[in-house]
């Protein structure tokens, strides 16, 4: 096998054992199984907690949009008035004249946990029993993107939360990887891409974190930054109260093509040379955008302090290749590859991405990469 693949794809889903059936029962589908959170078992196997995007067969009925929603009762759908939503965008719809926007979702998404060989090179188990779906109400519109980290032992896996509430984050923990426990909100409303540092600096937790907003602030003419969404970094003293770190993290830069914005990949891992991270990079295109993959270097005391930032030549890049069995069901316009996990692997790292917000991606990159 080479060393770059899917590893799961929208077909490997079985549909008549999702969570949806508690409530749903007209057709849906699998908009994509992709952006897994990774991370090594303690029997040495692997663990992909593969996000679910399913959608309805027929999102359009009765001239409305339709959204399925969670409520403790099961789940629902809301339906829209085609006549007041813009469906421009195959994963969501807009309500017309808001301002600021809001949108409703063409899929709800759940976790799927997929266990793996300890090389990635085969699936040995889907989790049916142990799928992370909605469970509250900042929940209530899907459970996206997870991200795993394991310190010392315990396993932390941070979510976003997509509600009308609010575009929250997400704590859950579990002790072996595959059972995990909901702990709450942890970081408020558009705060993405959080992602646990794998060990603790100066006794304390950290993590990077993207915070989004409608406004960012332009820096002079001759700096090498670009305003805009960027990775910063807070802390805290139990992985549930987290406290900005005063300092900047990695920021866009003007030499870069992907800086339109940026946002945490992989969970950051101790080296000898600093802390590792994998991160995106976006290049502004129709409505998505072009994502790739870059790294970063940070000191191993004072992660704010960038040792490397390598946003020139990408790590990975999206591979239609890849996808070309699977074209039928690509919906985005442009190129994506987004990171979410890396593990040790002796002489190289295993690297889970989600490829074309479709399936899921596994590579083997040696550590001279990274050197």
């Amino acid at each position: 096998m080479a060393d770059d693949y899917l590893i799961f794809r929208p077909d490997d889903v079985d549909l008549a054992r999702s969570p949806l059936r508690r409530g749903v029962d007209e057709p849906t589908y699998v908009l994509g199984a992709f952006n897994p959170g990774f991370a090594r078992l303690p029997n040495g196997n692997l663990v992909m907690m593969v996000r679910i995007a399913e959608a309805l067969r027929d999102p359009v009925a009765a001239d409305c949009a339709r959204a399925i929603r969670w409520t403790p009762q099961g789940y629902v759908l809301d339906a829209h008035p085609l006549a007041g939503v813009d469906m421009g965008d195959p994963r969501q719809f807009a309500l017309k004249d808001r301002n600021p926007r809001l949108l409703g979702l063409t899929s709800l998404s759940w976790l799927l946990p997929v266990e793996l060989s300890p090389d990635a090179r085969a699936i040995v188990a889907v989790h049916y029993d142990r799928a992370v779906a909605p469970s509250a109400s900042f929940l209530e519109y899907g459970v996206e993107d997870a991200r795993i980290t394991r310190i010392d032992g315990i396993y932390w896996m941070t979510v976003c939360g997509v509600s009308a509430e609010r575009h929250c984050t997400a704590m859950y923990r579990s002790a072996n990887g595959l059972d995990y426990e909901l702990l709450g909100v942890v970081l408020d409303h558009q705060n993405k891409d959080v992602i646990l540092f794998e060990g603790k600096v100066a006794g304390k937790f950290l993590a990077l974190t993207r915070p989004l907003g409608e406004v960012y602030f332009a820096y002079p003419e001759d700096s090498p930054w670009l305003g805009g969404p960027s990775i910063n970094i807070a802390q805290s003293p139990d992985g549930l109260h987290w406290k900005p770190l005063d300092a900047p993290g990695l920021r866009a830069r003007k030499g870069s093509t992907s800086n339109q914005r940026i946002g945490g990949g992989s969970q950051p891992v101790l080296t000898d040379a600093g802390w590792l991270l994998i991160y995106h990079g976006v290049e502004k295109r129709d409505t998505v955008g072009i994502y790739r993959s870059f790294w970063a270097l940070l000191d191993p005391d004072d992660p704010t302090k960038i040792l490397r930032q390598e946003d020139g030549d990408p790590v990975l890049e999206a591979n239609p290749a890849l996808t070309a069995d699977i074209a039928h069901q690509m919906y985005l316009p442009t190129p994506v590859v987004f990171t979410t996990g890396l593990v040790d692997a002796g002489d190289h790292y295993i690297v889970a991405s989600g490829e074309a917000d479709l399936a899921c991606r596994i590579t083997h990159l040696p550590k001279e990469r990274f050197r």
